[in-house]
C-alpha cells in the first residue's frame, strides 16, 4: 500500500520522482504529490486521482531541483483528496513528510500537539509525524528524527526533507518496507525495487527501527541509539524488462503467460537427481518426525494457497495442519509450542498482518518457515527457514503467478516433509516428483486454450452474480477462483462447498446464475456431478474445469467445460486456477475496467 520514492543528485528530481511512481502504481493508490527542497525552499505539489494529475499540476509549476521526496497514497485516515494528500508540511513549512504505514497513537500526539499550538489541515495520522518532528526539531534533523520514532507507535516507512538541510533528506522504518537505492554521486529510496531500477542495481534494505540520512555522496544507517550500523550491499540480478509490460496489454495477462516459467523457476534448483534439496532450509530430521502439528498463516490469495497447502500436506505428510487468516490469528490467543511448525506466506514478504502473526507464532516457541518472493523481505528475514518462490516481479494487483509458485513450493515442502516422516515410500516420492516437473507444460497446454475460456467470458461478462462451488480442494481453489472474479471484475461472487449449498446457499440459485465448477478430483466427481444437477435444476448456468478423461462425464451436466490435462488430483489445483485467472481476466477486460489497478486494492498490504 502507498508508494516512496526519494531522490538526492545532480539529476532533475521532477521527472525521477514522478517516474518512480508510475512504477509503483501497482501498489494501489488514490492520489499522488513531491515535494522539492530548492533554494532552501520546499515546494510541495499534490493531487487526487492518478498521477496523470499531478503530472498536469507539476507541469504548470516549473519545479527545479536536485532534492526531494514522492508518494502515492492508498486512504487510511481520511477520504482521498489533495488535502489528505502526501506530502505534508509542518507548521513553519520547513519540514516535509511522506509515509507508509498507521501510527496508531496519532490522536493522543495530535492532542499534544494542538495543546501546543500546532494546526492541523488535514485529516491523516500523517501530518502528526510531520508537526511532531518540528517539535522535535533541535537543529539536528537526524535526531529529531529519532525523537519522533520514540514517540510514535504502529507502522511505518518515512521520507523527511528539511529546509535546512539542503544537501541531504532523512528517511526511516518500522514494520513497512523501504529500501535505499545506491548510485554515483546520486542516491534513492523506494518502497520496492522497481522505482529505482532504471538507475541502480544496488540497494540496502532498511531494518526495523533503522534511521537513515541520504546525501549524493553517501548513505549513513543508524539504530535509535544514534550507532551506525554496517549493511551488505544487496545487488538485484533481475531488469527492468522484468517489471514492463513486454508487448502485453495488461501486467495480468503477461504474468498469467509467465506461469509456466515461474514453476520452473521454483521447482528445478530444488529438484537434483530426482530428489527434493531445499535451500535455505535447515531443519533437523529430529524435529521434523515429532512435530505435533504445522499451523499455516496468510492473507487473500496466499491464504487460498495455504488452505490447498492444507491438503497436500495433510494426504501426504500425514500431519495435523490448521490454516488461518493472519489477521485473526494473531488476536485469538493460538495454542502454540516448541513442536509446531509454522508457514508464512506472503507474495511481498512485508504483508503486515502476516509479519506481525509470524511473530506472535515465534514468540510461542512455534519455528516459522516463509514461503515468500522477495528476496530480503522482512518476512523472509525473521523466518527461521526460507523457501523463495522466484517468481519474479508480480506488478499486476491481482496475484497470479505467485499463487502458482506458492502452491510450488507447498509441494516441495510437503513431499520433503512426508519423506523425512516416513510416510512416503521411495516409488511414491519419485513419481510424485516426476509429476511435479511436468506442471509447467500442463500449465501451457491449458494457455494454448485459452480462447474458450474468453468466449465464455465474452458470453457472461454482464453477470451479476456468480458463484464458485467446489469439494475438497477443488472448494480451496474455488476461493482463490472467486476472490479473482471479484478483484478485478468487481461482480460480487462467493465460493461455497459442494456439499453445503443444500443448507442455504442454493436458495439463491435463480434462472441464469452462473455457477463455475471444478471438477478436478475422480473420487469426488459423482459427488460433484449430483451438485451440478441440484442447481442445473433450478436453472443455473454451469462452466465446468475437469480433466480430459472426465469431459465426456462432465460435458452432460454443463453448458461448458474447460479441460486441464489427466494428472494426479493432488498437483491439479495448481493447474486448474489457470483457467479461473483467465476468465476473471477478461470479463474485467470487456467490462473496461483497470485490470492491473482495480479500485480500492493494494498489492502490498503493510497496514493492519
Amino acid at each position: 500500500m502507498c508508494g516512496i520514492v526519494g531522490y538526492i543528485g545532480e539529476r532533475d528530481v521532477t521527472p525521477v520522482l514522478v517516474g518512480g511512481l508510475k512504477k509503483l502504481e501497482y501498489r494501489g493508490y488514490d492520489s499522488a504529490g513531491v515535494a522539492i527542497l530548492n533554494d532552501n525552499n520546499i515546494s510541495v505539489v499534490k493531487a487526487k486521482g492518478r498521477l496523470a494529475s499531478l503530472e498536469e499540476r507539476l507541469s504548470s509549476t516549473k519545479l527545479n531541483g536536485h532534492v526531494g521526496i514522492g508518494h502515492t497514497r492508498w486512504a487510511t485516515h481520511g477520504e482521498p483528496n489533495d488535502i489528505n494528500s502526501h506530502p505534508h508540511l509542518s507548521n513553519n513549512g520547513n519540514i516535509a513528510v511522506v509515509h507508509n504505514g498507521i501510527i496508531e497513537n496519532y490522536m493522543q500526539l495530535k492532542e499534544f500537539l494542538t495543546g501546543k499550538g500546532y494546526e492541523f489541515v488535514s485529516e491523516t495520522d500523517t501530518e502528526v509525524i510531520a508537526q511532531l518532528i518540528e517539535y522535535n526539531y533541535k537543529g539536528d534533523l537526524l535526531k529529531a528524527v529519532m525523537n519522533t520514532m520514540n514517540d510514535v507507535e504502529g507502522a511505518y516507512a518515512l521520507g523527511v526533507v528539511c529546509s535546512d538541510y539542503p544537501d541531504r533528506f532523512v528517511a526511516a522504518r518500522k514494520d513497512s518496507p523501504l529500501i535505499v537505492g545506491l548510485g554515483k554521486n546520486e542516491n534513492f529510496i523506494a518502497s520496492d525495487i522497481p522505482a529505482i531500477l532504471e538507475y541502480t542495481r544496488d540497494i540496502y534494505i532498511l531494518e526495523d527501527k533503522e534511521v537513515v540520512s541520504v546525501t549524493a555522496n553517501g548513505v549513513e544507517i543508524f539504530n535509535l541509539l544514534g550507532e551506525k550500523i554496517q549493511r551488505d550491499v544487496f545487488h538485484v540480478d533481475w531488469d527492468v524488462s522484468s517489471a514492463e509490460k513486454g508487448g502485453y496489454e495488461h501486467f495480468m495477462m503477461k504474468e498469467i503467460s509467465e506461469e509456466p516459467g515461474a514453476i520452473k523457476a521454483t521447482l528445478s534448483p530444488r529438484i537434483q537427481n530426482n530428489q527434493i534439496i531445499l535451500d535455505k532450509f535447515n531443519v533437523a530430521d529430529e524435529f521434523i518426525k515429532n512435530c505435533e502439528k504445522i499451523n499455516i498463516i496468510a492473507c487473500g490469495t496466499a491464504y487460498h494457497a495455504g488452505v490447498v497447502g492444507k491438503y497436500i500436506i495433510e494426504k501426504l505428510a500425514r500431519i495435523p495442519v490448521e490454516v488461518d487468516v493472519a489477521s485473526e490469528f494473531r488476536y485469538r490467543d493460538p495454542i502454540i509450542n516448541n513442536k509446531q511448525m509454522t508457514i508464512a506466506i506472503s507474495q511481498s514478504g512485508e504483508t503486515l498482518d502476516t509479519l506481525m502473526a509470524m511473530r506472535e507464532a515465534k514468540k510461542r516457541g512455534s519455528r516459522t518457515i516463509a514461503i515468500v518472493n522477495i528476496v530480503g523481505s522482512s518476512i523472509a528475514r525473521e523466518a527461521d527457514d526460507v523457501l523463495y518462490t522466484w517468481a519474479g516481479p508480480e506488478i499486476a494487483v491481482a496475484s497470479t503467478k505467485a499463487y502458482n509458485t506458492q502452491l510450488a513450493a507447498l509441494y516441495l515442502f510437503a513431499l520433503n516433509f512426508a519423506r523425512q516422516r516416513g510416510e512416503l515410500d521411495e516409488e511414491s516420492y519419485q513419481d510424485y516428483i516426476t509429476q511435479l516437473q511436468k506442471l509447467p507444460e500442463q500449465i501451457e497446454a491449458v494457455l494454448s486454450d485459452r480462447e474458450i475460456v474468453q468466449k465464455f467470458a465474452y458470453n457472461h461478462f454482464n453477470a451479476n452474480s456468480v458463484f464458485f462451488i467446489g469439494r475438497s480442494m477443488d472448494y480451496a481453489l474455488s476461493m482463490e477462483g472467486s476472490l479473482k472474479l471479484k478483484e478485478i471484475s468487481y461482480i460480487h461472487s462467493e465460493a461455497y462447498a459442494g456439499g453445503e449449498l443444500k443448507h442455504g446457499t442454493i436458495a439463491l440459485i435463480e434462472e441464469g446464475t452462473l455457477v463455475i465448477c471444478p471438477l478436478t478430483q475422480d473420487h469426488l466427481l459423482e459427488k460433484m456431478i449430483s451438485n451440478i444437477r441440484e442447481i442445473k435444476a433450478r436453472g443455473a448456468v454451469i462452466l465446468a474445469i475437469t480433466t480430459k478423461k472426465n469431459e465426456e462425464d462432465v460435458s452432460k451436466v454443463a453448458d461448458a467445460v474447460i479441460t486441464i490435462p489427466d494428472m494426479d488430483y493432488i498437483f491439479a489445483p495448481i493447474v486448474a486456477v489457470t483457467p479461473m485467472q483467465l476468465f476473471a481476466y477478461y470479463v474485467s477486460v470487456m467490462k473496461g475496467n483497470d485490470v492491473d489497478k482495480p479500485r480500492n486494492l493494494a498489492k502490498s498490504v503493510t497496514v493492519e
